[in-house]
């Protein structure tokens, strides 16, 4: 459904990065990660980013388990 990438996009978000700083942990620019949030977007249905995380959770492609702090990330 999403690609590996746009996966680890989606994590960040969930983790409150902002653009820039997800352009800077994955050494890309910032209108890629802007590429890939459109299409997590339309991927899951969502308007906004609240409602990227909700479904994101409701498709299964976040759990709370597997989600840590931003400071204690990588």
């Amino acid at each position: 459904m999403i690609s590996k990438r746009e996966k680890e996009i989606l994590h960040l978000i969930a983790y409150e990065y902002t653009t820039a700083e997800i352009a800077r942990q994955l050494h890309i620019s910032g209108d890629t990660v802007k590429s890939h949030r459109k299409s997590l977007f339309s991927k899951v249905g969502a308007k906004n980013t609240a409602g990227l995380i909700r479904r994101a959770f409701e498709v299964q492609l976040l759990e709370f388990k597997n989600l840590n702090r931003k400071n204690e990330d990588q």
